[in-house]
């Protein structure tokens, strides 16, 4: 049996808690990548999926938390996290707001051909967005939604048509969740096969 990274690394739980406390970029990104595996375990394994796939994160070139095959149809997921900072507990629900953007500015091609420089994602860059709102409730749960279905950028400094064809950077998420996002993304996936026959 493999020694936990604790027993590698000689620190205690306590230890590895202080740190990641006193490091809110460390937490971030502790979190984000539980948040993918969190995702593949209760949602991309089983369930009819197949072919789960996880890019370097390093590849520009290949976009997408994870990859996967559903009814003989290939998805990209984006996986994505709460701002803490943005979370408000209402009378109904919770909402925060999730940072759906690039990790930093790359030149990304657009459909009519034409480039900018952005940290947007591009409409369509991937399949389906899913948010870990574990942040609501200390809870892992989901909120997907479509690609198609995101919000677009209003940043005044791209054009109209870039503006349409790059996401906004802040996305707000309820729980339960609202439209455009649903508890689980089937229906979600079975809606774009639709489109895609």
């Amino acid at each position: 049996m493999t020694d936990s990274i604790l027993e590698r690394w000689g620190i205690t739980p306590e230890e590895l808690t202080e740190v990641i406390d006193q490091n809110p970029s460390l937490r971030g990104m502790i979190l984000g990548y539980l948040a993918e595996f969190k995702l593949e375990k209760l949602w991309l394994s089983g369930h009819g999926i197949s072919d789960v796939t996880k890019y370097d994160d390093h590849d520009r070139k290949k976009k997408g938390d994870r990859v996967i095959r559903y009814r003989n149809h290939e998805f990209i997921y984006e996986s994505k996290s709460l701002q803490t900072s943005t979370i408000k507990r209402t009378a109904e629900s919770w909402v925060g707001k999730a940072q759906v953007d690039a990790s930093d500015r790359r030149e990304v091609v657009l459909p009519d051909g034409s480039t900018v420089t952005t940290t947007c994602l591009v409409k369509g860059e991937f399949d389906i967005l899913a948010v870990n709102v574990f942040a609501f409730e200390d809870t892992w749960r989901f909120a997907f939604a479509k690609n198609s279905d995101l919000p677009t950028s209003n940043y005044k400094k791209y054009t109209e048509y870039q503006r349409q064809h790059l996401l906004a950077t802040l996305v707000e998420v309820h729980w339960p969740p609202r439209i455009p996002f649903r508890e689980e993304p089937f229906t979600l996936m079975n809606e774009i096969i639709q489109n895609r026959i």
